[in-house]
């Protein structure tokens, strides 16, 4: 099932990250635990990584019928799954070494 969901992390001083995205339920959940990098989003030496932990990820809306019209008004595909603002952090999911 895909939901609506916002991301956020609070980097301090340095500022936040944060953003609004398409995603299926269990894809979110398998990334939860998961190891991030965003690189230096927030300027030179910023190094924004971490763990992707449940409370950086909000539901917003799992209306299957306003999820689908979002998604085809904004990213062109009423099935489509992605970024509608902001950052995704299962863009920035680092896959683990074998």
């Amino acid at each position: 099932m895909r939901k609506l969901y916002r991301f956020l992390w609070d980097c301090y001083r340095n500022g936040q990250l944060e953003g609004l995205f398409i995603a299926e339920e269990a894809e979110v959940e398998k990334a939860v635990g998961g190891y991030v990098y965003f690189g230096e989003v927030l300027g030179k030496h910023s190094e924004v990584d971490g763990t992707l932990e449940a409370r950086d990820i909000t539901v917003k809306s799992d209306d299957e019928v306003f999820v689908s019209k979002l998604a085809e008004v904004l990213l062109g595909n009423a099935d489509a799954t992605g970024i509608i603002s902001g950052f995704n952090p299962l863009d920035a999911l680092e896959e683990e070494a074998d």
